[in-house]
């Protein structure tokens, strides 16, 4: 008898205190911004450079100015970025002075998040959807990063292709 109250209790803790990171999917993104959607569908973004990501894939880094991103609630954003794959975004990464109100409604949108020790990182993830990174990057500043994972596939999907079809050239 024990034993079973002793499991109840478990249970009834950790789904209390677990993520609900259906939220997190619904929304896709930062504001109106959403992971997979073309780049060209976000006002004001700014096409700043080329670059490599995960030295493998040609991508593009995007910069957003924008009145509507300026703000999330009353805490101020100090810029968003957006990178980008064949026109498609495949992360979005917010800058924000560092204010706990962030932090408190993240929790209160998306549960309780993972804290990972390694990279001192807090982490709300739905496999093989999307996740959400926050960092403190330094004592002033945090970043939060939206990825998303069937793009980030798409990527290697491509890869493969590529390859294959140099393996079909020999």
């Amino acid at each position: 008898m024990k034993l079973i109250l002793i499991v109840l209790a478990s249970i009834s803790f950790f789904s209390a205190t677990s993520q609900d990171v259906t939220e997190l999917v619904r929304r896709n993104g930062f504001k109106d911004i959403k992971l997979g959607n073309p780049v060209d569908s976000v006002r004001g973004a700014i096409f700043e450079k080329d670059f490599i990501e995960m030295k493998e894939f040609e991508a593009k880094q995007y910069e957003v100015k924008n009145p509507v991103y300026e703000k999330i609630g009353d805490a101020d954003v100090k810029g968003v970025v957006l990178k980008v794959y064949k026109g498609l975004i495949y992360e979005i990464i917010v800058t924000t002075p560092k204010d706990p109100r962030i932090m408190k409604g993240l929790e209160k949108s998306y549960g309780k998040a993972t804290y990972n020790l390694r990279t001192e990182t807090y982490n709300w993830h739905v496999p093989k959807q999307i996740s959400l990174i926050y960092k403190g990057e330094n004592k002033r500043e945090v970043t939060l990063t939206y990825r998303s994972y069937p793009m980030i596939k798409l990527m290697y999907d491509d890869k493969k292709k590529k390859i294959d079809e140099i393996a079909e050239d020999f």
